[in-house]
């Protein structure tokens, strides 16, 4: 099954797991996730409980934090699903996955079969039989690829065996109409898969006998026979018994209804062998045979692959041909047009029409010279005829037009590299490259399965190095086979050199380079250079304003020069607007830019002009997102190139997101060329992007970037500003020492430049470390000074948010008043700057300090206030710990739980995304929470994970207060001691007052 249309969520589970929206494959995470969603499209509509999905997930022995960590892989889903929360719902105990039937495999097959079982009812059984038909190419293979353990192969042989029973309803349909010989080769790989299966052995056993095997059927009578009394100690059924009997006696009641006609004679084939190890496809070949199966109405039926060189599409249509062969009983013809074969010219129009003729049995003095006379000819001899013809490596429409059938009975088969948009009426199927799960199945299948097993890891590193395509799998899979003494590992090794790699993809007469070329040398000569200059831009997906940047020209004309490159294959098309390169391809563009010399002056400008463009647009979309910061002179010249549309808040953050990825690969890019000022000045932009989505990890890296580029320009300005970005990075991250560092670094490079402003940020960040760090008296001193500062240069933004932090340093401590006081004057100034949408932090530092007062109800009535200014641009991490703090307060009051449940709400916020720091705050919370509850097992885990995360970071009052929930959770076991004795050291060294330690 192919991706869904535009703007259809799809899921495919009858085989490995898929899930598409708008034509784009999802990615669903890793292999938790992937066994909870199977689990739930196995059972689509019903409950599955936590504690069921548990048992999907883990084949056994779960961990202590196994219901936790399904609340977390949940979560991540539906981030990862386009509507998740409509998708995956919580209901009561668990989750329920809601889909219409044609959202999933599965539920498409279950209407087709239904339809088919209409249809027999009807007596069109010819209709029931394409029914399910279609129905069985539904099927990729073993669900989750037979890796899904014990509770989802559970699930799976339940829909497994409704495939079956479609298998036999569908083949004895076939049988009953007249089907025989063409059913022998399904029925023998079904019955080598399902031995005991007495249902298919007789359908196979029928099959042979009708098609003049008698001696093939009985031998599989006695074959089954000797399989049942050795592993089971029985004999075959009556049925199966009774059909051996008929079948030793020739009885006409076997015979199908085309037994009495004369055998017709062997109609001329021309068509390549197929493939014996034919691998993959699967998706497209249905695809294939189902556009085929319809035929044209006032021509003839014309399907065509295209798809870059290596792709595979010759090996597709040879094998989609020979099972389409039957349906056409007076020939099928190839030809090789050799539009694209290395050292050949094309095949001429004349010359490929005498071939054709002359295999149709006309004789050479009867084929006219001219090609106008063959093409008449050819197609006078085609009337009334039932042909297949495949049509190999056509290079233009011009070419093929002439080959074509007029009339209706015909349908040819079309391969080319690029499509041919000039030929009118042609049903194409674009071929990219393989997925991984067949790209591993071809390697399997040449190199055989003992030798992948033996080295897993380097086979699936393989199809990655090969970029899952067949021409490169088949290569590599060849080079190996002819040289036992080299390993997977080997191979892979050599292949990791990029500039090698092209050179190992060559085997005799068949090259990856070569066939590139062959594509490459097609193209005019502004087609050529803007090929090798794409290949420059560093990220995965190029679109039409960075490719305008590269190129030097016009948005209109990048797209132009885009769509040809595209229409030949050398580049693919992810999402509209977007385009990128194979990695092959990519390989190769690097290879005819060494060689043209196109990496020097022109390679160098065309890098700058990108970066320019890059850091004109996030500069852009940031004043559209950020409008509060500072401005900041970047000393480079402002882009000329034309900017996407970033003229809102939702169309500037789709943009960010969406480049990301190129974004950090654009700084890489700069830091690699020794350009130091864009690694500065995109890094602040980016840092922007990074710290709202939660990116932590590569936040860190730009800070880290940043600074070391900031250091070698020796510009002080800019050496603070990215120390400042560094330690927010570090905040978030939890790597607290480095933060620390960082933030004492910069402060010292603001006071040498008389940078107030920055100064006083960095007094508040080593406030805000030294906080965490459980050095509360140092952190105090830290927060006064960097509030002073602010008051004195009178930026009452920058104070409300110092005084957030020193509310969260004085609850801490236990010095709740103070907390209360210091919260009460940020929510004061805010309220001032107009800035509501950011009081919910300072609600909640509020709602603290009243419950460390004991005040429970005005801790309510402060995070009711809170989330009623909870936004979608709230950070989920601090969003979750005021949910967390919400159901505990609520607890405390005695009110019953929230629908939905305002804890479970906060672990799934910060399951993904979410800071560790908000993380071990908000699992302490709900720890507590569910031990009072008398959830002790759960409360247990939560609080492990805290101390763990909490520890990881050094994060000392998390830690202490995750080692007490231990104690508590683990009361009377031996443990509980230990874990009270560490906490309460950790609150001594603190300094937190013994009445203030229990929560």
């Amino acid at each position: 099954m192919t991706a869904a249309p535009a703007e259809q969520l799809r899921f495919n589970v009858l085989g490995p797991l898929e899930g598409w929206s708008s034509g784009v494959r999802l990615r669903l995470g890793g292999a938790v996730q992937e066994r909870i969603l199977t689990a739930l499209l196995l059972d689509p509509g019903r409950v599955l409980p936590v504690a069921r999905l548990v048992e999907a997930a883990w084949d056994e022995d779960p961990p202590a934090t196994a219901s936790h960590q399904v609340r977390k892989a949940v979560a991540d889903l539906r981030k990862r699903i386009p509507g998740g929360a409509a998708v995956l719902l919580t209901d009561g105990p668990g989750y329920r996955l809601v889909l219409e039937e044609g959202q999933s495999d599965l539920g498409e097959f279950g209407t087709l079969v239904g339809m088919a079982k209409g249809a027999v009812a009807g007596h069109r059984l010819a209709e029931a039989a394409e029914m399910l038909r279609s129905a069985l190419t539904l099927w990729r293979g073993p669900v989750l690829s037979g890796t899904g353990g014990p509770a989802v192969a559970a699930a799976a042989t339940a829909v497994e065996e409704r495939r079956l029973a479609a298998w036999e309803e569908y083949l004895a349909l076939r049988l009953s109409l007249g089907d025989s010989g063409e059913l022998i080769p399904d029925l023998m790989e079904l019955t080598s898969q399902h031995p005991f299966r007495e249902t298919l052995r007789g359908q196979l056993m029928l099959a042979l006998y009708r098609s003049g095997r008698q001696a093939e059927a009985l031998e599989e009578y006695g074959k089954v026979r000797r399989l049942l009394a050795g592993e089971l100690g029985v004999d075959p059924g009556p049925q199966l018994a009774g059909l051996y009997e008929d079948i030793l006696r020739e009885s006409p009641d076997l015979l199908g209804a085309e037994s009495a006609a004369a055998p017709p004679a062997d109609p001329v084939c021309t068509l390549p062998h197929d493939l014996a190890d034919f691998t993959g496809r699967e998706a497209e070949l249905a695809e294939l045979l189902r556009r085929a199966a319809h035929e044209g109405e006032r021509g003839p039926q014309v399907v065509a692959l295209d798809g870059m060189g290596g792709s595979g599409k010759t090996s597709l249509a040879v094998r989609a041909a020979h099972q389409l062969a039957g349906a056409y009983p007076d020939g099928r013809l190839h030809i090789d047009l050799r539009g694209y074969t290395p050292g050949d010219q094309p095949v001429s129009t004349g010359t490929a029409l005498d071939g054709l003729l002359r295999a149709l049995g006309v004789p050479g003095d009867r084929i006219p010279e001219d090609t106008a006379g063959r093409t008449a000819l050819w197609r006078a001899t085609l009337a009334g005829k039932r042909l297949l013809i495949l049509l190999d490596n056509a290079a233009d429409a011009a070419g093929v037009r002439p080959l074509l059938p007029t009339g209706n009975g015909c349908l040819v088969l079309l391969t080319s590299r690029s499509r041919l948009i000039d030929l009118d009426g042609v049903h194409w199927i674009s071929l990219g490259v393989m997925s991984p799960r067949e790209s591993a199945a071809l390697v399997a299948e040449t190199l055989g399965a003992e030798r992948v097993a033996a080295e897993p890891e380097a086979a699936a590193e393989l199809t990655r190095l090969c970029d899952h395509l067949p021409l490169a799998l088949r290569i590599a899979t060849a080079r190996l086979r002819n040289r036992p003494r080299w390993t997977l590992r080997y191979l892979t090794e050599r292949l990791r050199d990029e500039k090698r790699r092209l050179d190992e993809f060559s085997a005799g007469a068949r090259s990856v380079s070569a066939t590139l070329r062959l594509s490459y040398q097609a193209l005019d000569d502004e087609s050529r250079a803007a090929f090798r200059l794409l290949s420059l831009h560093p990220g995965g997906d190029i679109d039409v304003h960075a490719a305008a940047a590269l190129l030097g020209c016009g948005a209109w004309d990048a797209e132009d020069v885009l769509e040809r490159l595209l229409d030949v294959h050398l580049l693919r098309q992810p999402d509209i607007g977007l385009y990128s390169f194979h990695d092959l391809v990519r390989s190769f563009a690097h290879s005819v830019s060494d060689a043209d010399g196109a990496h020097g002056e022109e390679a160098a400008a065309a890098v700058e002009r990108l970066l320019r463009y890059y850091l004109t647009a996030t500069g852009a979309a940031c004043d559209v997102l950020y409008p509060g910061r500072r401005p900041l002179p970047t000393g480079v010249e402002r882009s000329a190139a034309k900017l996407p549309d970033l003229g809102d808040a939702e169309r500037a953050r789709t943009w960010f997101t969406r480049e990301q990825d190129a974004l950090l690969a654009a700084v890489k890019l700069a830091e690699r060329r020794g350009l130091d000022r864009y690694v500065v000045c995109l890094g602040r932009d980016l840092a922007f992007q990074l710290n709202a989505r939660g990116n932590l990890a590569e936040f860190a890296a730009v800070g880290r970037a940043s600074v070391a580029a900031a250091k070698r320009l020796g510009d002080l300005a800019l050496l603070g500003m990215s120390l400042s970005n560094l330690g927010v990075a570090c905040w978030r991250s939890g790597r607290f020492e480095e933060g620390l560092e960082a933030a004492r670094e910069g402060r010292d490079v603001a006071a040498r430049t008389g940078d107030r402003h920055t100064e006083a940020h960095s007094e508040g960040t080593l406030g805000q470390f030294n906080s965490l760090l459980g050095n509360f008296p140092e952190a105090l001193a830290h927060l006064r000074r960097a509030i002073a500062f602010e008051r004195e240069l009178g930026v009452p933004r920058a104070e409300a948010d110092d005084l957030t932090l020193l509310s969260t340093l004085y609850e801490q401590w236990g010095r709740y008043e103070e907390a209360e006081a210091a919260a009460l004057r940020a929510i004061e100034l805010q309220a001032a700057l107009g800035r509501f949408e950011n009081q919910f932090t300072a609600f909640t530092d509020l709602a603290f300090a009243y419950a460390g007062l004991g005040r429970w109800e005005d801790a309510a009535l402060s995070l009711d206030r809170a989330r009623a200014h909870l936004g979608q641009g709230a950070d989920p991490g601090n969003a979750a710990v005021t949910l967390a703090l919400s159901a505990d307060v609520d607890q405390h009051l005695g009110r019953p739980a929230r629908v939905p449940d305002l804890a479970e709400q906060a672990l799934e916020l910060v399951a993904s995304n979410a800071s560790p720091l908000r993380r071990a705050k908000v699992e302490n919370i709900v720890g507590r929470l569910r031990r009072r509850q008398g959830e002790h097992r759960t409360a247990f885990a939560l609080h492990a994970d805290a101390r763990e995360l909490a520890a990881s970071m050094r994060y000392r009052i998390e830690e202490a207060y995750a080692l007490s929930g231990l104690a508590d959770a683990a009361d009377g076991d031996a443990d509980a001691a230990g874990h009270r004795a560490a906490a309460e050291k950790l609150f001594e060294r603190m300094g937190v007052a013994p009445d203030r330690r229990r929560r």
